[in-house]
């Protein structure tokens, strides 16, 4: 006769899920950690990756603007060397002065028309090797003359069994050529001189050519890792490539015993479990679920990072966690059964906090949360985020309430200092814009300077004059004041373009605001032969920050002119107009020049994305983050007016609302 199998009993069968359940998690938590793991490290490698590119740049940057600085006094001595009197004291005086501050430089020669040493310093005996590098130097003087202009020779060994390069600088007097000035730079005491050692602390610095052929090198440790970033060496050109690689870390081996200490841990947790099944078997029901309940409270007491605080409908104390305990000082003894005032309320937020109380009592707290200042134990305030639910009894009464409560200065730390490094983004970016116009402006500010030194020269003359008249100096005084103010309305825009200052939002009149970036961008634009056509009419005042907008236009018209830089003149043409459409101003900027071309367009914004070559790939990231700043947008489209069937309108629009 068959008898059926009776059911599993529910308690079992509860019991058996609840020890399937805890395998699971692990499984479950185990390829968490693993997946944690993978996303740490890769991380890890974009962000070793992002800081690598930013020191190279920084490094690049630096030689090209020490090497610029010493071609600039050396085209000013070839300057000053016309003068035949003076010549070989001028330099004999100012070459050693630039050995002494500069010494990556070995030797400053004085080269006749053909090419011959006329001086040099420090001096050379002739001999074969000499003669080899006299070569060499020949074919770059040859180019050189023939170019006009300061041009680098191309990387080769010298006497010492280095690599170097030569700077050669022609001295011209008229339309002559009569002679030629020669630096010669040894590439590794380039290296030496010029990286810092915190540099080659963390890399690898390396001068190679497009195949790889190592010229110079400046190391702290042998050995390098797999990630490296190079970059055109301009100047001193002709294919070399500043190379930068890391220092292999023990990193990997770290993560390995890490991986292999997460599986033994779970190995243990899951032999822990299988002994927890067998002892749960064999104890009774009861006190398996009285284990289990008091176990469970336990962990989650003691694994919760948020605090929990539970009180009565009168506002007594009747339960707080650990966390909470931790967070405000005080312990579970001091906080259970007291009532309001509470021990961790700020003496100076009483009213604020006992309103708040009440309001909770009442039912009436806010749903998502509401922020409250406590006072720990030892004096310190700090900022708590707070949520209040009802307590529900097993029975389904409303017994009190049950707040979790959040420790929020550190977040609040956290996105003040996200805020001042985007100011101090932004105040960078301004820096880098006033210094790639810096030559402009110094040409701008010579004009009314030398007017002022030409008109204060003839009242002179005119002082010597016995008959002289005061009617005769008025109009030459008169125009002195007037260069002056144009010089010192100069200065004031750079000054208040590079100032640092807080964000702040006041009335602002655009039109001021346009005068004054046209004013910053005009002389660049007579230089380039770039005609610029403003369409401003007369707006209300707006809600704004006078240099952040500032910093916004002369980022979009400076775009707009580099974009120009190939457009055939009669076309270079850039438009700024501004109308009023609705309840807010609209801004355009156009160009004539080559376009967006549609597989960047959703890159635009990106920090650090670049099509320039000397781009930090900020500006545009910057201008949106500002518009925003002022609720207002930013996008860029074709223009349609473009003659040459190309070119990019960036429109901007800011709210009329008041402040």
């Amino acid at each position: 006769m068959h008898v059926p199998s009776s059911p599993l009993h529910p308690e079992r069968r509860r019991l058996r899920w609840l020890l399937a359940l805890p395998k699971f998690g692990m499984i479950l938590l185990m390829a968490a950690l693993f997946a944690l793991l993978w996303l740490l490290q890769h991380s890890e490698k974009e962000e070793q990756r992002n800081i690598l590119i930013k020191d190279v740049l920084w490094l690049e940057q630096n030689l090209r603007f020490h090497l610029e600085g010493n071609r600039d006094l050396l085209q000013q001595l070839a300057v000053d060397m016309v003068s035949p009197q003076e010549r070989d004291r001028l330099f004999r005086v100012r070459s050693t002065h630039l050995l002494k501050n500069s010494p990556e430089i070995s030797q400053i020669s004085w080269l006749d028309p053909l090419g011959r040493p006329l001086a040099s310093l420090p001096g050379y005996e002739a001999n074969e090797e000499q003669r080899r590098i006299a070569e060499h130097r020949a074919r770059a003087f040859e180019i050189t003359r023939k170019l006009g202009k300061p041009t680098y020779s191309e990387p080769y060994t010298n006497s010492a069994r280095e690599s170097q390069v030569d700077l050669l600088v022609p001295i011209y007097d008229e339309a002559h050529l009569i002679g030629m000035l020669l630096a010669s730079y040894p590439l590794n005491d380039l290296l030496t001189n010029q990286v810092p050692w915190w540099f080659t602390e963390k890399y690898k610095v390396e001068i190679v050519d497009d195949n790889d052929t190592l010229y110079a090198t400046k190391t702290h440790l042998e050995g390098v890792n797999a990630d490296s970033y190079q970059i055109p060496f301009e100047p001193p050109g002709h294919g070399l490539r500043l190379k930068v690689s890391n220092y292999p870390n023990d990193q990997g081996i770290l993560q390995r015993l890490l991986t292999a200490s997460i599986l033994l841990l779970a190995g243990g947790v899951f032999w822990s479990l299988w002994l927890v099944r067998d002892l749960m078997q064999k104890s009774s029901r009861a006190e398996q679920a009285l284990r289990a309940e008091h176990a469970f409270r336990a962990a989650m007491e003691d694994s919760l990072t948020v605090g929990m605080r539970a009180r009565d409908l009168n506002g007594r104390v009747i339960y707080v966690n650990p966390a909470f305990c931790k967070m405000t000082g005080f312990s579970a003894e001091e906080l259970v059964d007291h009532e309001p005032p509470m021990p961790y309320w700020a003496p100076e937020h009483l009213d604020d906090t006992q309103a708040m109380h009440q309001a909770v009592m009442a039912g009436l707290a806010p749903s998502d949360g509401f922020e409250i200042t406590f006072m720990r134990k030892n004096g310190e305030r700090f900022r708590a985020l707070v949520y209040e639910a009802k307590l529900i009894d097993g029975n389904g009464r409303h017994t009190g309430w049950m707040a979790s409560v959040l420790d929020i200065t550190e977040r609040e730390r956290a996105e003040e200092l996200a805020r001042q490094q985007q100011e101090q983004l932004q105040f960078t970016a301004r820096l880098v814009t006033l210094g790639e116009m810096a030559s402009t402006l110094a040409h701008e500010l010579n004009q009314p300077l030398a007017a002022i030194a030409s008109y204060n020269t003839g009242c002179l003359n005119l002082l010597n004059n016995d008959n002289l008249s005061c009617a005769e100096l008025k109009p030459a005084l008169e125009k002195i004041g007037v260069q002056a103010q144009r010089a010192g309305k100069i200065i004031r825009r750079v000054h208040d373009f590079v100032r640092k200052s807080e964000p702040k939002r006041a009335p602002c009149a655009l039109g001021e605001v346009i005068d004054d970036c046209l004013g910053f961008v005009e002389p660049e634009a007579r230089k380039r032969q770039i005609r610029i056509e403003a369409s401003i009419p007369d707006l209300p005042l707006l809600p704004a920050d006078r240099l952040m907008l500032e910093q916004v236009l002369l980022n979009l018209m400076r775009n707009a002119m580099d974009a120009m830089c190939e457009t055939p003149l009669p076309h270079r043409l850039l438009r700024l107009n501004a109308r009023i459409d609705g309840s807010e101003v609209r801004v355009s900027v156009s160009d004539n020049g080559c376009g967006i071309a549609a597989e960047i367009k959703d890159k635009l914004y990106t920090a650090f994305f670049t099509t320039k070559q000397e781009g930090m790939g900020v500006g545009l990231s910057i201008c949106r983050s500002i518009i925003e700043f002022h609720r207002g947008r930013l996008w860029a489209e074709n223009n349609p007016d473009s003659p040459t069937g190309s070119g990019t309108l960036f429109i901007f629009t800011l709210p009329l609302e008041s402040t």
